[in-house]
């Protein structure tokens, strides 16, 4: 697996568009890319839109690829799909609070940010939580206003917490279940609704 260290061009873009809040996948989306998947968007402008499925961990261990990030890893300390972009580049989700931006780090949402993983970790300090993702999701211009106006997703706020979930299988029901309008109820979707 690389190690992805083009950090440059993630980051909170300044727009206040969608970046550093979630898509949650509507029932609705049946694309087995992203059907019930909890998204964090680290950065939406006029070209597009870039996410890390937060919730899709895969057959990995974070250890057999980047032995020298273990100490720093979240449970479960598996590698996780973060989209069917570029899938062979590794992408660092940390929680750094309290450290300025820099070359080796972007934050997204205050103490959350995209890490260089290509760097020595004992030369970068504050690194609390890591989660490490395999490629991610990525919208072309608009294509991401398309998929809002038809109802693919929900956009709700980011808790920073929801990156490093213990259980991700859960999350996509839990961040609906936390919400206090309409959107709780789908929580209760069924997986299968002809089976219901």
């Amino acid at each position: 697996m690389a190690r992805w260290s083009r950090i440059e061009s993630i980051g909170n873009d300044g727009s206040g568009r969608l970046s550093g809040k979630l898509l949650v996948a509507s029932p609705e989306l049946r694309d087995p890319n992203f059907t019930r998947t909890v998204v964090l968007i680290l950065e939406h402008n006029d070209d597009g839109a870039v996410g890390l499925t937060l919730n899709r961990p895969i057959g990995l261990d974070v250890v057999d690829h980047l032995p020298s990030w273990s100490s720093h890893l979240s449970e479960p300390a598996a590698v996780f799909a973060g989209g069917p972009v570029e899938r062979e580049m590794a992408i660092g989700l940390v929680w750094r609070p309290s450290i300025a931006p820099s070359e080796d780090w972007k934050p997204i949402l205050g103490g959350l940010g995209v890490i260089d993983l290509g760097l020595d970790p004992a030369g970068v300090h504050g690194v609390e939580k890591l989660r490490v993702f395999a490629g991610y999701a990525g919208w072309g211009e608009s294509q991401i206003e398309l998929e809002l106006t038809v109802g693919s997703w929900f956009v709700l706020e980011t808790d920073p917490a929801d990156a490093f979930v213990t259980h991700p299988e859960e999350m996509w029901r839990r961040v609906l279940a936390r919400q206090a309008d309409r959107k709780a109820f789908y929580a209760l979707y069924p997986d299968e609704v002809r089976l219901n």
